[in-house]
């Protein structure tokens, strides 16, 4: 299968963005303070998370992209600003001096992780107010819009932003965070690992009660399509024509952290280059094959993409 030219395809990405720290250690010994082990810390790195590491992905795939979110004036949010601009993004981070950036450290011992760290507030509402406004302005130059939802405030206005991409009639996918989906309702596409639709849906016994279910929320919240990633069972679209499943592709993994962010930017950049959905799904699961196979947040370039697809 080859890749199309990716390059004329706009993509505007909304959400909640974070800095992924990582502390690379040595454990050779026990703490005589508790029972845990003691990490030598060799080594550091720093990688855009959340939807910072969507638009990362996009712009990987030599798509066009601005990214719209909201920061701290801190330490942490200038090297998020910086790591961001030199991958190729049109960035626009809104900075809220109530709030601290969002920091996921993690510390790896023996390339395994032994601990993670969380930092994280809320932005203000003027300052969400101020980027829906913005918002509303940059719809015009872009194809679809990702709204990449963590869960950390950013996306307060999400109703509204659905709204506004569909009535100017733009594709709009969004990766979902809790129980209540309805907030999600008439984007184009949603796409929920297996918890996260679990968590909407209730259980299902077999494959015929997950489609039932999954087709029942589907048309309930006016959604296009409803893509479930399904890890080692691979991927699976519900829409209106029907049922699309793929495979996964077989590979070991290694770190399914931020594979979901590889998805819906792959997927995004698909249709917004104008591929149907069964081109669409496919090209996205085979870079959430690629991208499980590394260690932390990673991307996936267009020439590997290339490659695998071959």
């Amino acid at each position: 299968m080859r890749l199309a030219d990716l390059s004329a395809a706009r993509l505007l990405i909304v959400g909640d963005v974070m800095l992924d720290r990582y502390w690379f250690g040595d454990v050779t010994r026990i703490s005589p303070e508790a029972p845990v082990p003691i990490v030598k810390i060799e080594r550091s790195e720093e990688r855009p998370g959340g939807a910072a590491n969507v638009a990362r992905n996009v712009a990987a795939l030599g798509a066009q992209v601005g990214l719209l979110s909201v920061v701290g004036d801190d330490e942490a949010g200038r090297s998020l600003l910086r790591l961001l601009e030199a991958s190729g993004i049109a960035v626009n981070l809104h900075v809220d001096p109530a709030i601290s950036t969002t920091v996921k450290l993690r510390v790896i011992g023996r390339q395994q992780q032994l601990l993670r760290i969380d930092f994280e507030t809320s932005p203000s509402h003027e300052v969400l107010r101020a980027k829906l406004l913005e918002f509303a302005t940059r719809l015009g130059d872009c194809d679809a819009v990702i709204l990449s939802d963590y869960g950390k405030g950013g996306l307060t206005h999400i109703g509204e932003m659905i709204r506004l991409a569909r009535d100017a009639g733009k594709h709009v996918l969004v990766d979902p965070k809790g129980d209540d989906f309805s907030k999600y309702a008439g984007a184009t596409v949603v796409t929920p690992n297996r918890a996260e639709l679990r968590a909407v849906v209730g259980r299902w016994q077999d494959p015929e009660e997950l489609a039932r279910k999954a087709e029942a929320l589907r048309a309930g919240l006016g959604l296009d399509g409803l893509l479930v990633t399904r890890s080692e069972e691979g991927m699976s679209l519900f829409h209106a024509g029907g049922a699309l499943h793929e495979l996964a592709v077989a590979r070991e993994v290694f770190d399914v952290s931020g594979a979901g962010d590889t998805v819906i930017a792959t997927l995004a950049v698909m249709l917004a280059g104008g591929a149907g959905w069964e081109e669409a799904v496919h090209v996205a699961n085979v870079a959430a094959g690629l991208v499980v196979g590394r260690f932390g947040t990673a991307v996936v370039g267009r020439d590997e993409l290339t490659a695998a697809l071959k």
